[in-house]
């Protein structure tokens, strides 16, 4: 991988040059191009203005904050860099947290980060006290122009920089209307009964795989090949009210028999899809 950019992770008089990677690959993804119709080209971007409806050169167009309704203050480029935060290339811990008392709400991007020149021994003592303590560091960093809080915590045998939603970017889950219902004991039991029916000791990512993209590609080669594609039908599921008891007891049933049919066929070769589409479509871009 190639680092995004590098900086400093610094605490007290210690400072541990590191390197930032992006965590997510979002190369895969299928998207699609708008194309004229008539002759088959792409088309571009234009930006129209909502008084006169003209078409408005890029060399014309200026920064405006809303104020009020339908009215703006300008900004220069000068004036919209010295709002800007001043790039940073310090990660500055403030403190040292519980990492299980950070909730996952917060979270809103990961970072991968490894160290830098001269960095290979602080950086793993971080790793390693981190590690175990059970804590994070909480941080704040400036770059692109924009202030950001952030976490850094240990991931494996190294450390990741988590970049966090400030409180004033959050909802609060108290505004969500909650029912105000009884459950009897007995429903809670079964219930229970069919989340340890199908719980496993650990969550493994590699067991999923992205269904719906597989069948988009799989259509698209289908397309290519110069076949028409249908919508699929939708399935209209007839909504019931049934006794809660009846349906966690058929639901357990059911957990049950597909469980003995899954040890059946474990043995069974698996067969995948849309990998065709997949090398072929190098070429549609987002």
């Amino acid at each position: 991988m190639r680092p995004l950019s590098t900086a400093s992770i610094s605490f007290g008089m210690v400072s541990i040059p590191v390197r930032l990677y992006s965590s997510a690959d979002t190369s895969s993804a299928v998207g699609f191009n708008r194309i004229h119709k008539d002759c088959g080209s792409r088309l571009k971007q234009q930006y129209i203005c909502a008084r006169d409806g003209d078409i408005v050169p890029r060399e014309d167009m200026v920064k405006g904050y809303e104020f009020q309704r339908d009215q703006y203050v300008i900004f220069t480029d000068q004036e919209i860099k010295a709002l800007e935060a001043v790039k940073s290339d310090t990660i500055d811990i403030v403190e040292f947290v519980p990492l299980a008392s950070v909730d996952r709400i917060n979270l809103e991007k990961v970072y991968f980060l490894s160290p830098g020149k001269g960095g290979d021994r602080p950086y793993k003592l971080l790793a390693t006290a981190l590690t175990k303590t059970g804590k994070a560091g909480i941080a704040r960093y400036a770059a692109r122009g924009k202030g950001y809080l952030v976490m850094i915590r240990p991931m494996g045998e190294g450390l990741a920089m988590e970049q966090l939603h400030y409180a004033d970017d959050l909802k609060s889950f108290d505004d969500v209307q909650l029912p105000d219902v009884e459950i009897k004991q007995a429903e809670v039991d079964l219930a229970i009964q069919i989340i340890e029916q199908v719980s496993v000791a650990e969550y493994d990512p590699g067991k999923y795989t992205d269904e719906v993209r597989a069948r988009i590609l799989e259509l698209i080669e289908q397309k290519i090949a110069g076949n028409d594609i249908t919508e699929a039908p939708v399935v209209q599921h007839e909504e019931k009210i049934v006794d809660l008891m009846d349906a966690l007891k058929a639901t357990l049933a059911q957990k049950g028999q597909a469980g003995k049919a899954g040890k059946a066929t474990d043995k069974a070769p698996a067969k995948s899809a849309g990998k065709g589409a997949q090398g072929k479509l190098k070429s549609v871009s987002s």
